[in-house]
């Protein structure tokens, strides 16, 4: 046996594991579990610590995890492999932590960054297949793992809160940012309003939904799996489409500080809606359709107040690397916002095309 580390080793004979561990040794860029690639003499698996601070209940957690992969895998969708522990568990609680296992996903690539349209088309159709393929899925039945994840009028008592403590005395330094986001109060209730009401439908939520969170096909380069459904909860179809328009219609990353580089791609929102809204238009509503246009502008405007919050607080939830890090953020989301607005008519017409068919 090859030389491993003991508590490692301890962990992975707790599950049923095919072969005998060759090797554990860390994986991926991950910034909340602690993840593995653990080998064997017969196959490949990821091995992950999960981060029990972020996400206390484990057990809540796994159970919408087992119940929304064992949904697609009954509807022929590719998807995460649970392996169980030798006690027939979907994790297991060790001194060191709770830990789980999956099966490695062969011959799969991941991309960081939205390197051209064609792939953001492919990432929208992957998620929106996701959408359309868990539509008949009661979603009651899944749990929060996080409390008001997406729920923008809960995220604005929180920024309001940071801004009367203003415990830095920093509000001094970002006035004309926080006068944006108390302006748009009035926005941000929209979605939650359509839930309550019933006009928008109850879904099951990625809320992750990053480019790396697609496994695609190394040859083919169409998506076959997504992956990191730890934050997979009830909510609307609309946080998931705004959430991938936020970070992947923009043309610089989430902290450029020269914000003249900071623009809004209509070809990019193009390009998702055309694989989104191309895959789910069969269970659209009205209300939803209405919405799509918006919904980008929601999240970067969520999105924006918490990197503003926790300027004002102090840096206590996002890691920075200088002082005005989440100044920095913040203005590039109230700069897409802005661009948003400013499009709002191209943003609108292209939607209304893509729900009828249209496709370039």
């Amino acid at each position: 046996m090859a030389n491993l580390d003991p508590e490692l080793a301890a962990v992975a004979d707790l599950f049923q594991l095919k072969g005998e561990v060759e090797s554990i040794e860390p994986y991926g860029d991950g910034h909340i579990n602690v993840t593995y690639l653990l080998v064997t003499n017969q196959r490949r698996y990821i091995l992950q610590k999960m981060n029990t601070s972020i996400f206390p209940d484990t057990k809540g957690l796994m159970r919408n995890i087992e119940l929304v992969t064992e949904f697609l895998r009954g509807r022929g969708q590719e998807t995460l492999d649970i392996v169980p522990t030798k006690d027939g568990d979907t994790y297991a609680i060790h001194d060191s932590g709770a830990w789980r296992v999956y099966d490695f996903i062969e011959n799969t690539t991941s991309y960081s960054l939205v390197p051209n349209a064609d792939v953001f088309r492919e990432s929208g159709a992957a998620f929106g297949e996701f959408q359309q393929t868990l539509a008949e899925f009661d979603a009651s039945q899944l749990t929060e793992p996080i409390a008001h994840f997406h729920d923008t009028p809960h995220r604005f008592e929180d920024f309001k809160a940071a801004l009367a403590e203003d415990k830095l005395g920093r509000a001094a330094t970002c006035q004309p940012e926080i006068d944006f986001f108390l302006a748009h109060e009035s926005q941000y209730a929209t979605v939650t309003d359509g839930l309550a009401d019933g006009s928008i439908p109850l879904r099951v939520t990625h809320n992750d939904t990053k480019l790396n969170n697609i496994l695609m096909d190394a040859e083919t380069g169409k998506a076959r799996a997504i992956i990191d459904l730890d934050t997979i909860m009830p909510g609307s179809m609309l946080y998931d489409f705004g959430d991938s328009i936020r970070f992947g219609a923009s043309t610089a990353l989430e902290d450029e500080k020269d914000l003249d580089k900071v623009h809004f791609s209509t070809e990019y929102f193009r390009a998702y809606a055309e694989g989104f809204v191309g895959a789910v238009r069969a269970s659209v509503t009205p209300r939803e359709g209405e919405l799509f246009a918006f919904a980008g502008n929601l999240m970067t405007m969520e999105c924006g107040m918490r990197f503003l919050a926790d300027y004002l607080a102090g840096d206590t939830y996002f890691a920075t690397k200088y002082p005005e890090h989440n100044l920095v953020r913040a203005r590039t989301q109230i700069k897409l916002v802005q661009e948003m607005e400013a499009k709002a008519g191209e943003i609108q017409a292209i939607v209304a095309d893509v729900l009828e068919g249209g496709a370039r």
